[in-house]
């Protein structure tokens, strides 16, 4: 067998936000399964579990470097033959290993599982069928070798929820290998909020192996893979993806010095009943924060007044703002009122971010509905940003619906409206009809408040208009484009905030931060 190289689990995502390249691919189980049988018909037997165990005792060490004892917890597959193929590793380095392998029978586990059972045997690894952890301190280590992508469509039971009860119990940092053993590899939905009912380890770290899974990052998966790392195995393929995890938003192209306020088009924002002027206002000023060259705010109900808290937004009637030649964002606090403006919006804005209340509305107009799918037709390039809560109402399903399967909900409410989706939460997935979707990895709980969508919302509007102007990307291309790289950059406000303080980040100080002012 080859020598195999020294390898470094690469960063991805932790509590502070990701790094890396802007991008990067993400596969469902289906496609990491058909990769990693084509892997293994090309390498010698084993090869890809000592590259996966090498990664993983590289990693456990850097986390736990002065660990004295390790407990591995490993399941009868692949997954808990990576953990003894570590747990040899481990203790050939000198560790105190203790392995706990949940396998009725030895003689039934798969080839390569059993080779590293030999292994960490003939290593002197102490292994037992019982759930019975060495003491661990706080600066001792845990694995998770129980499942990876071995989870079947429900929750673990018995012994498995019992083990992982047991390592949610401990001091200790907690590796998973390739995902939290309990987790959904495909739409990080456990079926219970509850820990019994649904079982999951909430790692602090997790490796995953050969791809990365979108179950990683959205739903309940944040909550429970701590800082996630990645290890390709040295496996190169060219399978298509499923969907993209998005990291940071591409840098800002510097604009021309003999460019003016024309070159970066109008925004017109529309919304504000009459006790939520406030929206219309936060949108407008994340509009002008984000490029556009002129904004215009019209409140639905309300006097029409000057804000002196940013004299640049021009107030205007919404019957004589340019709609016709603007990105027009709409919907933001808009209560009932809206419905008065949204058939005429829908038919003239050339470009149209719909947002909150115009979303309810056409999901309860079936001729505003019908307005939004000719939209596409018509050469008119829209973007939806609902909530769970909103995007069920579009689909005519639950929140519950949407939630247990992010990806497919944002793709089927992306094809229904031929519209670009930005559908908000935990690892918010952005879907267009035309290309695989994508879950944003910034952000975090900091944005969690009113407020926050009406920025959002103000930042799409406002860089599509500022960075659509190129003649050879189609508006539509242009929306995508937009959304995804502004759900970045509002992400990544929340990621500086938590570097430098804890709690909510209110709008207010999203637009500061926008600003460039210090907070």
């Amino acid at each position: 067998m080859p020598s195999l190289p020294v390898r470094a689990p690469r960063f991805i995502v932790g509590p502070q936000g990701p790094a890396g390249p802007e991008r990067w691919p993400l596969y469902k189980t289906a496609a990491s399964r058909a990769i990693e049988s084509a892997a293994q018909h090309a390498v010698p037997p084993h090869t890809l579990m000592e590259r996966a165990a090498q990664a993983l005792e590289r990693l456990a060490r850097a986390i736990a470097p002065h660990a004295r004892r390790v407990w591995i917890v490993a399941g009868p597959g692949n997954n808990g033959g990576d953990g003894l193929e570590c747990a040899a590793m481990l203790a050939a380095a000198g560790a105190q290993v203790h392995v706990s392998l949940l396998a009725a029978d030895t003689a039934r586990l798969p080839p390569d599982a059993s080779i590293a059972l030999e292994r960490a045997r003939a290593a002197g690894v102490a292994i037992t069928r019982a759930l019975d952890p060495p003491p661990l301190g706080p600066h001792d280590l845990a694995i998770d070798a129980l499942l990876g992508l071995g989870r079947r469509n429900r929750a673990p039971s018995r012994p498995l929820a019992d083990a992982i009860a047991a390592l949610n119990a401990l001091p200790c940092a907690i590796l998973s290998v390739d995902l939290p053993s309990g987790l959904d590899a495909d739409t990080g939905w456990l079926q219970h909020a509850d820990k019994e009912a649904a079982p999951c380890v909430r790692a602090t770290h997790t490796l995953a192996l050969l791809t990365l899974k979108p179950g990683l990052f959205t739903a309940h998966g944040r909550d429970h893979v701590g800082t996630v790392w990645f290890d390709d195995l040295g496996v190169a393929h060219e399978h298509p993806v499923d969907a993209w995890l998005v990291c940071r938003a591409a840098a800002a192209a510097e604009r021309p010095h003999a460019s003016h306020k024309g070159s970066y088009g109008d925004v017109v924002v529309i919304g504000g009943a009459a006790t939520m002027g406030g929206a219309v206002r936060l949108a407008g000023r994340a509009a002008a924060l984000t490029g556009a060259g002129r904004v215009f705010v019209s409140p639905l109900e309300g006097p029409v007044e000057f804000d002196p808290g940013a004299p640049e937004l021009m107030m205007r009637d919404w019957t004589t703002s340019p709609i016709d030649h603007a990105t027009v964002v709409c919907g933001c606090g808009g209560g009932e009122v809206v419905r008065s403006a949204l058939s005429r919006v829908l038919a003239r804005a050339p470009r149209l971010v719909l947002d909150a209340d115009a979303l309810n509305a056409v999901a309860t107009d079936p001729m505003l509905a019908a307005q939004l799918v000719a939209r596409a037709a018509a050469g008119r390039a829209t973007v939806l940003t609902p909530h769970p809560l909103e995007a069920a109402r579009l689909l005519g399903s639950t929140t519950e619906a949407v939630q247990s399967d992010r990806l497919a909900a944002a793709q089927q409410l992306a094809d229904r409206t031929r519209a670009v989706v930005v559908l908000k939460g935990s690892g918010t997935v952005v879907a267009a009809p035309w290309s695989a979707p994508s879950i944003n990895a910034t952000g975090n709980a900091a944005l969690a408040n009113a407020g926050s969508g009406d920025v959002l919302a103000g930042m799409i509007g406002g860089g599509w208009m500022a960075g659509g102007r190129a003649t050879d990307v189609s508006a539509a291309a242009q929306a995508l484009i937009a959304a995804r790289e502004m759900v970045a950059s509002h992400g990544a406000l929340a990621d500086t905030w938590a570097v430098r303080r804890h709690g909510p980040m209110v709008p207010s100080s999203q637009l500061a931060m926008l600003a460039g002012r210090p907070l």
